[in-house]
Order: C-alpha cells, then sequence, then structure tokens
C-alpha cells in the first residue's frame, strides 16, 4: 500500500510508503491519505495523529512529477473540489497532528509538514519549495503557510530561489520543534503525541481551532471566536467538568473526549 494507516493507544500513524520515489505523492497516495485522514477525523477512538514517511531518507519528495502533475493540469484543472481534501486544503482537522520528519522534505513534503501542528525533523531533514525551478508555484498552501510560520525573508528565500534549508536552520528559523538524531525520531515524536494525549482531547482541539480560524480573523474576531470555544468547553463538555474536579481532587483526570 502506498499509505501505511493504524491506530494505537489514541495515536493514529500515518506513513507515506513510496520509499522507492523517495515518498513522492502521486494520485492515488493522495486519496489514500485524505481517506485515512477523514477515518482518523471521526474516530472518537483516537486523538493524536503522527505522520511519516517510510525509510530513512525522505518524509515526503512532493509530487511525483510524473503522475501528479499530469493530474493536476488535466484532472483537477483549477477545480478544487475535484482534488480529495486534505489539512492542505479542503480538510478541516481540529485533531492535532505531529510530522515525524525523517529525511528530505521537499515541495507537497514541505506542505504536509506545515499543515501538521508539531513537527520532529531528524538531523538529516532538509524543507524547500522548489516549485519556481518547475515554472510553478506550491500549490498546497507552501505560499501561504510558510510565512505565517517563519519569518517572510525566509519564506521568500525558500520560495523564490527553489533552494532547500536543513533541520538545524528549520529549527533556529521555528519551523520545527525539535531535532534529533534519525533513531529517536518515532520516540520523540511519540513523547509530544504522549503530552497531548494527557490534557484534555477536546480542549486541545479547541485550541487548535481558535489558533488557525484566528489566523484570519482580526484580534477582536479572534477574541469573540475564542470566547466562543471557550464557553463551549466549559459549558457544554463533560472532560471540562471532570478536568475541574480532577484538580480539586488533586488525582489524574480520566479523559472520555465528550
Amino acid at each position: 500500500m502506498a499509505l501505511l494507516y493504524e491506530k494505537r493507544d489514541r495515536i493514529a500513524y500515518f506513513t507515506i510508503n513510496r520509499p522507492e520515489a523517495y515518498n513522492a505523492m502521486d494520485p492515488e497516495t493522495l486519496q489514500e491519505l485524505s481517506q485515512a485522514l477523514i477515518d482518523f477525523r471521526d474516530d472518537d477512538g483516537v486523538w493524536v495523529g503522527i505522520i511519516t514517511g517510510a525509510g530513512d531518507k525522505a518524509f515526503c519528495a512532493g509530487a511525483d512529477i510524473k503522475t501528479m502533475l499530469p493530474y493536476m493540469r488535466e484532472v483537477v484543472k483549477g477545480e478544487t473540489w475535484r482534488e480529495p481534501p486534505t489539512p492542505m486544503r479542503g480538510l478541516e482537522l481540529w485533531k492535532p497532528m505531529i510530522a515525524a520528519v525523517n529525511g528530505v522534505a521537499l515541495g507537497g513534503g514541505t506542505e504536509i509538514a506545515l499543515a501538521c501542528d508539531i513537527r520532529i525533523a531528524a538531523e538529516n531533514a532538509r524543507f524547500g519549495q522548489p516549485e519556481v525551478k518547475l515554472g510553478i508555484i506550491p500549490g498546497w498552501g507552501g505560499t501561504q503557510r510558510l510565512p505565517r510560520h517563519i519569518p517572510y525573508a525566509i519564506a521568500a528565500q525558500m520560495i523564490l530561489t527553489g533552494e532547500p534549508i536543513s533541520a538545524q536552520d528549520a529549527y533556529r528559523v521555528g519551523l520545527v520543534n525539535e531535532v534529533v538524531p534519525l533513531p529517536q525520531l518515532m520516540a520523540t515524536a511519540e513523547k509530544w503525541a504522549n503530552k497531548i494525549l494527557e490534557v484534555g482531547p477536546l480542549a486541545a482541539r479547541a485550541g487548535k481551532e481558535a489558533m488557525l480560524m484566528g489566523t484570519s480573523m482580526t484580534l477582536e474576531e479572534g477574541l469573540r471566536y475564542e470566547l466562543m470555544l471557550f464557553d463551549n468547553c466549559i459549558s457544554h463538555t463533560e472532560d471540562a467538568q471532570e478536568g475541574i474536579n480532577a484538580f480539586i481532587e488533586k488525582r489524574k483526570p480520566q479523559w472520555r473526549a465528550k
């Protein structure tokens, strides 16, 4: 299978499984990823996702040039509803996602990582948006998310020259949360996932929604949106009452995502 999808201990694992092609995305892989992410979104039993690539060289080298670009030109043709929905575009996913970047993340690979909330990079990882070298621009959110995550000048450097940056430079500019040796990558991603599993799952989703939706709002609009989500958490979820009771009773909360 081009995408491996499994669930363990409330964590969903997504592995792009085309190591012979540096885990480049073809239309079939994109479709499988979309279906897996929708299943993850709708499954109450899993609360955090981790996405990585097979092998030790590539997270995802972007679009498979021979298949994906003709698909975008001849099938999608600018009509985004034809493209399978993903967090890059078209799929609202409030459950936290972690990218475990195990090698090169170029083009769509960087854009997949950008659509995640936390990014852990192996020391051999590289991030780049080389699309301009093909006479095109990023098409899965790179021009929009990259300048929102890192300084504009660095985003412009990456998008306008097509040159990649190292994992260490990605950490320096705030693109990744942590850089670790490759053998420690998945254990580190799982450490972050387990930290998130310790908090209220509905609260984590509301926090993510507030941050993402707020980026396109004025401060006042964002504050109103935050208050709406806060009120929903405290007034309409069992988890909020459980969290408060657990704090008062000095015990670990038992979250139910309800």
